[in-house]
């Protein structure tokens, strides 16, 4: 029996995250910089978003935004019905950057541990949650070492595990796998749609992934976000069609193939209406990962 569509699960259930004409602009002296022109974006709960678009689009600016890491110059952002910045507080998501940022002198469990100390969570129970974080991204053993006895999807791994460490409903990437070899990224891949799916026991979390890879953003995604050169705006919502269950050798078929071909006219197309940016480049920077 054939697997439904990965979005049927999300498509009845209520929003994660509402962006509303949101905006940011950063002051310059020649002019100012619009970073995010009017963005509106609603994600639905279960979802796994894809945010995609060539360099400096506003990709890690919308997520930043989402997280209360950066503010919006307009607009409005709501997550699970409250505003970014109570979200934050409430500890309603976890946050994975582009880079693992372990502390070097902190074992990998220590690491883990870190977020739950700080808001002063037993230690016993702080250790237990982090064992079973390591655990679920394959990293039982690995508690004892530090980060620079292990690869960089070793650290990547740490890093999710320490995101997950709250139990969020709501995930945010941030190119968690764009400086690792591509074999690691697909075996994370791999992992990470593993943990959104979630088991009998817990339910499907929400996604937002910021990724520059064609194959990467379909293999993953139940909806694509294809975003266009500064400043940047959305260009088009691509639904994804694939299965929920999926394996690397979904990329063969017809219909991956499909909706890599839509996601990349989508970007040709945004960078053709946007003027290609004045200082973007062509299209060549998103070569990275195309396949």
């Amino acid at each position: 029996m054939t697997s439904p569509p990965a979005h049927a699960h999300a498509s009845a259930s209520s929003s994660t995250v509402q962006v509303e004409d949101v905006s940011v602009i950063y002051p310059a002296k020649e002019q100012p910089v619009v970073a995010l022109d009017r963005v509106s974006l609603d994600i639905r709960q279960g979802e796994f978003i894809s945010l995609i678009g060539p360099s400096g689009c506003g990709k890690t600016t919308l997520l930043r935004v989402i997280a209360d890491l950066e503010q919006a110059t307009s607009g409005r952002v709501l997550v699970n019905g409250m505003s970014s910045h109570d979200a934050r507080l409430a500890r309603a998501y976890g946050y994975v950057f582009q880079a693992p940022a372990l502390f070097p002198w902190r074992t990998v469990l220590d690491n883990v541990r870190l977020p739950l100390e700080i808001h002063s969570v037993a230690t016993d129970k702080s250790r237990a949650v982090a064992l079973e974080q390591l655990a679920r991204v394959g990293l039982s053993g690995f508690e004892g070492k530090y980060p620079w006895q292990l690869s960089g999807g070793m650290q990547q791994r740490v890093s999710i595990a320490r995101a997950l460490g709250f139990e969020p409903q709501l995930l945010m990437m941030d190119e968690p796998f764009g400086a690792l070899d591509e074999i690691t990224r697909d075996r994370l891949g791999e992992q990470l749609l593993a943990l959104w799916r979630g088991d009998a026991t817990t339910a499907r979390r929400t996604v937002v992934f910021v990724t520059h890879s064609i194959p990467e953003a379909v293999f993953l995604s139940t909806r694509i976000v294809v975003m266009s050169p500064r400043p940047g705006r959305i260009v088009e919502v691509i639904e994804s069609s694939l299965p929920a269950e999926r394996t690397l050798d979904i990329r063969e078929t017809p219909e991956f193939i499909d909706i890599a071909h839509r996601v990349r006219l989508a970007l040709h197309d945004g960078h053709e209406t946007s003027g290609g940016g004045a200082s973007q480049g062509p299209l060549a920077p998103l070569g990275r990962g195309l396949g």
